[in-house]
């Protein structure tokens, strides 16, 4: 529709200036492209016709314009301050909601300087027919925290206006089906799978956009601020041997804690059964707190009780973690008992020793290993447990203790600086290395739709129907052991106050002028 209307512009407006940006020119050539390989050769019924208009055309990575024999021109502007030369009476933004808001205001909506001047305005009689400009934004609805939903609101309430020129739509995928343009037997398909994801669909397809409501637990806005972290620590078994992406040494007082919400069935599409891992590099501060960086998250459905332990006692000597959080309630149990024994890794040959827990006397006791390395840490669940673990990670998100990995839309250009041949690898390699990311959003979407009630002393948070919270589970262990970490240091760092010490504080102050 887009392209329609930018070649009947053009070729009714003389000397109309079109300018097409996106995130990347790729996107940004796709509305080219559909008149280039569409409309000038799939439609005989004006292909002819619209290609006697058409001086010259080009549609590559580096160069993307058509010209009309009358003046106007489409071409394509790069979305950054290097595109600040250009000059237009249309911009049109496609998938607007990714391109940086501040690009949009200082750079693409600056293009539109002198309005088209056709001569008949120098002739008095015609002058109030001056042209004004416009901008054309097109986009997936995305989540009310965004600029763009602003704008669609903003855009919305100047429509109503009848003194301004203003007019927003949406096109759900219905409209798509009924002009015959997607199969609805397609989308049923689609809908009935294990897996499918109703905010996605209802986002992308529906033209809906979505918010935390006020009976969320957590907060959107707050989440996605501490979306600060480039980059993720890759176990090898992505990375193979490679020395860029070596998982890195503790430094000075770090706790590697690794934490696993336990579960060992498949999953169906309304279950809420995958075992999580997350790897959180807690970096300490100078109170003796930790600051989380939550630097890898990964989730195994159906997993024997066998595998899972070797896949967790894997990371946890790959990431030389120094804490390990297991969820011990009913599952859980058979895989602490297996972390409790040796186990020898079949395919490297690998001994990894015996672990066994730092904070239950009863579960320590179920390590028959002498000496065994007391880390695990053993989560069983109650009301009073679950208030206090909800709680803390809720501050800590507010209080800027705990950062996650960047949106998995903006991780590209962090993949591609520390991986030279990462846009020339195949697309389930880069798949790889953005499921941490990944992971990272769907970790946000557990925690948004998170509901709460209070039931006396006690929050009882629930997801709602459809929806999981294993990655939130394993998030709260891993936080919760943090904190008890930071208590712990202070308990050690704690000021002993002696009759010394009191003598030296009156020796300072009788040093001090007296104040009348």
């Amino acid at each position: 529709m887009t392209a329609i209307f930018a070649v009947i512009r053009c070729i009714l407006y003389p000397k109309t200036k079109i300018c097409v940006a996106s995130k990347t020119r790729p996107q940004a050539n796709e509305v080219l492209s559909k008149i280039e390989d569409d409309l000038m050769k799939n439609y005989s019924w004006g292909s002819a016709n619209l290609c006697r208009e058409i001086s010259y055309h080009i549609v590559s990575t580096n160069k993307a314009i058509i010209e009309f024999y009358n003046g106007s021109y489409i071409k394509v502007v790069t979305a950054s301050d290097s595109g600040r030369s250009a000059r237009a009476n249309i911009i049109i933004i496609d998938e607007c909601r990714m391109v940086d808001k501040d690009i949009v205001d200082n750079v693409l909506r600056r293009f539109l300087t002198a309005p088209r001047h056709p001569n008949y305005l120098d002739n008095p009689k015609y002058s109030h027919l001056q042209e004004r400009n416009k901008e054309i934004y097109m986009s997936s609805a995305w989540f009310k925290s965004h600029d763009f939903y602003q704008k669609c609101r903003s855009y919305f309430k100047n429509m109503l206006d009848d003194t301004k020129k203003y007019f927003v739509c949406g096109l759900p995928y219905q409209m798509s089906i009924k002009e015959g343009l997607l199969s609805r037997e397609q989308i049923e398909d689609e809908m009935s799978e294990d897996g499918f994801d109703e905010l996605k669909f209802m986002m992308e397809m529906q033209c809906l956009f979505w918010g935390d409501s006020e009976d969320s637990f957590f907060k959107y806005d707050i989440l996605t601020a501490r979306r600060k972290l480039k980059n993720a620590i890759f176990p090898p078994d992505i990375t193979g041997k490679s020395r860029d992406l070596k998982i890195p040494d503790l430094i000075d007082n770090e706790r590697r804690i690794m934490s696993v919400d336990v579960a060992l069935m498949a999953s169906g599409r309304h279950k809420n059964d995958a075992s999580s891992t997350i790897i959180n590099s807690a970096i300490p501060t100078n109170n003796y707190s930790y600051i989380a960086n939550i630097v890898y998250l990964e989730n195994k459905e159906g997993c024997r009780t066998e595998e899972l332990a070797l896949r967790i006692r894997r990371l946890f000597s790959w990431y030389k973690c120094t804490d390990l959080v297991l969820d011990t309630q009913s599952f859980g149990t058979s895989v602490y008992d297996e972390l409790s024994k040796d186990i020898v890794d079949p395919e490297t040959g690998e001994l990894y020793e015996a672990l066994s827990c730092c904070n239950d006397k009863a579960m320590a006791e179920r390590c028959k290993v002498d000496n065994a390395p007391k880390v695990i840490w053993s989560i069983k669940a109650n009301a009073s447990f679950n208030t206090e673990g909800c709680t803390l990670l809720r501050s800590g998100f507010q209080n800027g203790k705990i950062n996650l990995l960047l949106p998995d839309d903006k991780c590209d250009e962090a993949l591609e600086k520390r991986l030279p041949d990462y846009k020339r690898m195949p697309e389930y390699e880069r798949a790889l290395y953005k499921m941490p990311y990944i992971q990272t959003t769907f970790l946000i979407r557990e925690l948004i739709n998170l509901k709460y009630y209070a039931h006396g002393t006690n929050i009882k948070i629930y997801e709602k129907s459809g929806m999981r919270k294993d990655r939130y589970s394993s998030l709260m262990y891993n936080y919760y052991v943090m904190n008890q970490l930071e208590l712990e240091n202070l308990r050690q760092k704690k000021y002993e106050f002696t009759m010394s010490d009191y003598a030296q504080k009156i020796k300072k102050i009788s040093k001090k002028p007296i104040m009348y």
